[in-house]
């Protein structure tokens, strides 16, 4: 079962999806792909780390997303990736268009062939004004692509809003 959750900043889809892999009875893998590249982001780093069961593996890896799916997405498991955004702001950073489409072209290949439980949390940017600078622009069209994308690819998608989830797509939570 593959799940996107998309929702805005503080919506509660970090939570949902912890919460589906938690009662799913299955080893848990979270990979993270934030960088604390300042003091905010390192807190909320450190805050996420203390909220995490510590028996989930965690894997921090904020551009080759594929690449470790691909090793820890199995049958018998369940990984959580938190979040896409992030990763894309990481590949968008990194000025390279042929790594960002590499990465991301990477992901939406391998996504059906992989195994087990896969919850993807992503926010949900193009909901409010076009932003005034073009790589905020950028940004929110790569992600309404890959979104778009994803949900295709996805059995279920959920849109979380002040802590409640809607399905989208696929079976009731």
């Amino acid at each position: 079962m593959k799940t996107l959750i998309l929702g805005g900043i503080r919506s509660g889809k970090s939570r949902l999806a912890e919460s589906l892999a938690a009662g799913g009875g299955l080893p848990v893998t979270y990979v993270a792909t934030a960088t604390g590249d300042d003091d905010e982001m390192r807190a909320r780093i450190m805050a996420h780390r203390r909220h995490r069961p510590t028996d989930w593996t965690v894997v921090e890896e904020p551009l080759s997303l594929a690449n470790a799916l691909g090793s820890l997405a199995q049958a018998g498991t369940c990984v959580i990736v938190d979040c896409l955004t992030l990763w894309l702001t990481n590949l968008l950073l990194a000025r390279d268009d042929h790594l960002l489409r590499r990465e991301r072209d990477s992901l939406l290949e391998l996504l059906p062939n992989l195994s087990g439980t896969l919850i993807l949390v992503s926010n949900e940017t193009n909901l409010g004004v076009v932003p005034a600078d073009s790589l905020s622009r950028r940004f929110c069209d790569e992600a309404g692509r890959l979104h778009q994308a994803l949900a295709q690819r996805c059995e279920r998608v959920v849109f979380t809003t002040a802590g409640l989830p809607h399905v989208l797509k696929g079976a009731p939570l």
